[in-house]
């Protein structure tokens, strides 16, 4: 949640003083924490103390706002918020403002898989902003971070998010930025931050990039910040100034948010991607959308994965069968192209239909599309087929 937090600090002097060039002083003295940093460490402290139960999460969730919105009482709160807090009986108040992405961070972080990650983003959306924008925003926002932080390209991450989510990406920063103006949604606020992210060549371009598009600078910041955590390494020095603008309380909840994550089992929620061998074989064929590059000025075809087909990837990964070892095992069955896998499935042990299937969903991060070509030529299907086929095999005979 360091990315947040920097971008809080770093765009705080310009929430009310809109800049649009990326040339200014990263975290100047002048910089200070705000709300965005304030109940994104109350994020945190409530999935600690909710230790991954749905209903003890959301219960924490609103001690945790309440007790540092009480702490910080001067951080910057909306209107609406301060009276949340200040109420004997907090209720969710049908809010769709960008509030709710801008603290989401630390979900992603402590949930490995994404569909926990987009079930507690929620959870830590709703116990105040309950209107579908509002949670839209932060499991958005979320399922952003996540895909970054277990290394999709940006090609696939922007296209999981258009897919699900429904938000537009077809206008650039340069076509965005000469009208953007303050806007504290969701919907005014995520799918720019989400465009910065996919726009920056690093972690620092895209702060620059997010305070140089001006309208709510901290949040927009922070939002954008958060992804590019997970996908670039965060400067030291950077980080450094960053952490040196919080006080005693906040750097205690970021120790412990630390150890704990250092010490968390089970980095992986392992599943059997066996479950999709009955799909991919009756379902080859993938359907297909043309997008414009603006930098070659050429249309270029894309798979539309439908979410069937992202879970798959994703749980690929995720999965056991995932190999690291992949290409020496090709290399030693003489495996090279597409064509010798076609030639050798049929008699491949699970090892090696293991490293067959490795290799194509590894193709998916450097040529996106490679796992739906690979579905419709029907090796995938084969692959995925053969394994079970062969691990019934076995477990026959033992």
């Amino acid at each position: 949640m360091i990315g947040a937090i920097i971008g809080d600090i770093a765009g705080s002097i310009y929430e009310f003083n809109n800049i649009k060039t990326t040339d200014f002083p990263i975290i100047s003295d002048d910089c200070f924490f705000t709300d965005d940093t304030v109940m994104t460490v109350a994020v945190a402290e409530a999935l600690l103390k909710g230790n991954r139960d749905e209903e003890k999460t959301e219960k924490e969730m609103v001690k945790a706002f309440r007790k540092y919105g009480k702490s910080y009482p001067d951080a910057g709160y909306g209107l609406r918020f301060g009276e949340w807090i200040a109420s004997s009986d907090p209720k969710p108040y049908n809010s769709f403002g960008n509030g709710s992405a801008m603290r989401v961070s630390p979900v992603a972080w402590y949930f490995y898989s994404l569909e926990k990650v987009e079930k507690f983003a929620e959870i830590s959306a709703k116990v105040t902003h309950d209107h579908e924008e509002g949670i839209k925003g932060a499991k958005a926002t979320a399922a952003a971070i996540f895909l970054a932080r277990n290394g999709r390209p940006k090609d696939y991450i922007k296209r999981y998010i258009e897919l699900k989510y429904k938000y537009d990406f077809s206008k650039s920063l340069d076509e965005i930025r000469p009208d953007y103006s303050f806007d504290e949604t969701c919907q005014g606020t995520v799918p720019v931050a989400l465009q910065v992210f996919f726009e920056a060549e690093s972690f620092e371009d895209t702060l620059r990039k997010a305070i140089s598009m001006g309208g709510d600078s901290d949040t927009l910041a922070a939002i954008a910040c958060s992804v590019a955590e997970g996908f670039y390494p965060v400067p030291a020095e950077i980080k450094d100034r960053a952490l040196a603008k919080l006080d005693k309380k906040l750097l205690s909840m970021l120790k412990k948010w630390s150890e704990d994550l250092s010490v968390s089992s089970n980095p992986f929620e392992h599943r059997d991607v066996m479950l999709y061998t009955d799909y991919m074989l009756r379902n080859p064929h993938t359907e297909r959308k043309t997008i414009h590059h603006n930098d070659t000025n050429q249309d270029y075809v894309v798979p539309e994965y439908n979410e069937i087909m992202f879970n798959f990837i994703r749980d690929a990964v995720a999965s056991e069968r995932f190999r690291s070892d992949y290409a020496k095992i090709l290399a030693n069955h003489n495996i090279r192209s597409h064509q010798d896998m076609v030639c050798e499935v049929c008699d491949a042990n699970v090892v090696l239909l293991e490293a067959m299937l490795t290799v194509i969903i590894s193709g998916e991060r450097v040529k996106p599309g490679n796992v739906a070509w690979a579905a419709e030529d029907g090796i995938l299907g084969d692959i995925l087929y053969y394994i079970r086929k062969k691990e019934k095999e076995e477990a026959e005979e033992e």
